[in-house]
């Protein structure tokens, strides 16, 4: 058996969970709804508060699937019960985010023009001050991925620490030249 995968996922409270015959799940939670198709092989049990997941031979497709279906699965829970963030703090002199309307993020991160990204729909953007920003949403996938995308914006370099990087990451510095 899949270590991950046969750890059953507790429900909180609040939400609601519909399973089609084609493995087709969606889950309603106080923080937004979220649907995903699961492979068909894959058996999903929903109990009174907690949902297992089975698989129907030992092949080996089904057990690299079974922890995957599971591991989806608790990520979807917990996005629309909890949510997910990723805090991203600006490193340098002069650089700084904020917003332009509700869907703009503009990056001021030492180029000529600022950059502007467009916030996906499902995802909030906070700035709480100039040199952070918060990404919030259900979907972990969505927010991991625009993250990163702030980040690519301007990597952090290792001689003087500059750029974008993720609230608690840490950057190897590097020694400069010295002198003859």
């Amino acid at each position: 058996m899949s270590r991950v995968g046969k750890q059953s996922i507790k429900l909180p409270q609040g939400l609601e969970i519909n399973v089609n015959e084609d493995n087709f799940v969606e889950v309603k939670g106080p923080k937004g709804e979220l649907s995903f198709g699961f492979d068909k092989n894959m058996t999903i049990n929903i109990n009174e508060d907690e949902i297992s997941v089975t698989r129907p031979n030992d092949s080996l497709r089904n057990r690299a699937l079974h922890g995957t279906t599971r591991a989806l699965l608790n990520n979807m829970v917990i996005g629309v019960s909890e949510g997910y963030l990723k805090a991203l703090e600006i490193k340098g002199v002069g650089y700084r985010a904020q917003l332009k309307g509700s869907n703009t993020l503009v990056l001021n991160v030492g180029y000529s023009n600022p950059v502007e990204m467009e916030v996906p729909e499902g995802i909030t953007v906070e700035v709480p001050k100039n040199t952070e920003v918060h990404v919030k949403g259900a979907n972990k996938q969505q927010v991991g991925e625009f993250a990163a995308n702030i980040r690519k914006v301007r990597l952090p370099e290792p001689y003087l620490g500059k750029g974008i990087r993720y609230k608690d990451e840490y950057v190897r510095r590097k020694e400069g030249k010295t002198a003859a």
